[in-house]
């Protein structure tokens, strides 16, 4: 870690290490002290990652190498308030940044930090690609192209495996071994298509759309034939294996471009990507139907291997011969009896006519008892209409007789028997008022047993 020169302090010398006994504390300072004294100010590069803000304004984050892979260094870093208030954009994980920081001993835990004094943004690198990688992703997984509902399962049973691929990629060669090795039933169509450089996501687009336009014409072409076992030019893709090896962000980016992620996610093959190591992710793992974490482990979930499926062939067939067996023992059990039965046919007879008379004397009970039910209700049917119909009958001749009696009171002859008389023009229409009389006008008087002419000598009007 230092120079060949460097003079470690008289805390830290060898020749007292074995007569003094630290403190935790002690020990922690002297580290502290070394590493001011050895670095001082330095100048770093790399990605943040796990960046926080407190609420007093100092920020915490952790910076890590570039690179991706496992190999990768990161170191914790504190940030205070006065030199976070300094810098002109605000800090977030993916950015690629340099630092220049004091190397120091964080003493609460004894362990390694930088504390910033300033931090620029570094443009156009991989930490930008990375903003890029979790924004689409972001979006894609809002519009549920990642949602497992719409995920296709892989068939049972494949035979014909599509792998799309560089040809000079060492993932064709791996999945080609594996697919030999395990599966050598399966057949394998090789696509070729470039994996990584311009030109690669238009390219692995127009592979996936190949690959369904000739599963397209190979259904048309044998219709329900599909169902048999066709010749192996007549197979269809049963799953696509969408596989490279490993890389930078930058080399696997052909694998992040939104149309072959959204060619992946409409594809109505089974995908499964298997591209890069374990610790390489990229936006097609998440749109496939299955994340291998390599090519050759995609291979491997496609292939069931030979010797299982042949052991699942030989239980299929012992249990097939069991359940025969089982079959033919309970049909020959079944054919004995009847054979009893019809070495019988007698007893079966006698055995139906007292069945049959036993319907037929509950048939003549049952109709027995509803003929009686049904007169007890046409009687209590027939008596309650009659009480209904006398009971109407009554209050039609009470409405009636108050009809007869309010017809008597406002007829006009009895009106004329009270000593009243009621007065007409000669044309016959009846008077009610002086306003249609004039002085010699000739009226008609109606009384209870005549009718009188009479002659107007005057009027005289109310006031």
């Amino acid at each position: 870690m230092f120079d060949d020169d460097f003079t470690a302090p008289q805390a830290l010398a060898p020749q007292r290490i074995g007569r003094q006994v630290w403190g935790v504390s002690a020990l922690v300072k002297a580290m502290a002290d070394a590493l001011a004294a050895r670095f001082g100010s330095v100048t770093v590069r790399g990605e943040i990652t796990g960046f926080s803000r407190a609420a007093s304004g100092h920020c915490y984050f952790t910076l890590k190498d570039e690179r991706d892979g496992m190999n990768a260094s990161a170191i914790s870093c504190a940030m205070f308030r006065r030199a976070a208030t300094m810098i002109d954009f605000s800090p977030k994980n993916g950015d690629v940044v340099e630092l220049r920081a004091k190397a120091t001993v964080y003493e609460a835990r004894g362990s390694l930090q930088l504390v910033v004094e300033h931090m620029q943004r570094v443009q156009n690198t991989q930490g930008n690609l990375w903003l890029r990688f979790e924004a689409l992703k972001q979006k894609l997984a809002n519009e549920g192209l990642f949602d497992a509902e719409r995920k296709l399962a892989l068939p049972r049973f494949v035979r014909c495996v599509a792998v799309v691929t560089s040809l000079q990629a060492a993932a064709l060669k791996d999945v080609l071994s594996a697919l030999e090795r395990r599966a050598p039933h399966v057949l394998v169509r090789v696509y070729p298509s470039a994996v990584q450089g311009q030109g690669a996501a238009a390219e692995l687009v127009q592979t996936l759309q190949k690959i369904e336009q000739e599963n397209e014409q190979i259904r048309r072409h044998l219709g329900n034939k599909s169902l048999n076992f066709p010749s192996d030019g007549n197979l269809e893709a049963d799953a696509v294996l969408l596989v490279r090896g490993g890389g930078s962000l930058e080399d696997l980016w052909a694998f992040n471009e939104e149309v072959v992620v959204r060619a992946v996610a409409a594809c109505a093959i089974p995908i499964i990507c298997g591209v890069g190591h374990e610790t390489d992710f990229s936006l097609c793992d998440f749109a496939s139907d299955l994340r291998a974490p390599t090519p050759t482990a995609a291979a491997e979930l496609v292939s069931e291997p030979t010797a299982a499926w042949l052991g699942a062939l030989d239980s299929a067939q012992t249990r097939l011969q069991a359940a025969a067996l089982q079959q033919l023992d309970a049909q020959a059990q079944r054919l004995d009896w009847l054979t009893q039965r019809i070495g019988r046919p007698q007893q079966g007879v006698q055995a139906q006519q007292l069945r049959i008379e036993r319907l037929q004397s509950r048939l003549h009970a049952a109709m027995r008892s509803n003929l009686q039910i049904l007169r007890v209700q046409v009687a209590d049917c027939a008596k309650s209409r009659q009480i209904s119909l006398r009971s109407w009958l009554a209050g039609t001749h009470a409405r009636l007789a108050t009809l007869q009696a309010r017809t008597q009171a406002t007829n006009p002859q009895n009106v004329l028997a009270r000593g009243y008389a009621m007065l007409t023009s000669a044309e016959g229409a009846v008077l009610s008022s002086v306003t249609a009389l004039a002085p010699g006008s000739t009226v008609h008087a109606h009384l209870q047993d005549g009718r009188a002419e009479l002659q107007v000598q005057g009027i005289e009007k109310q006031t």
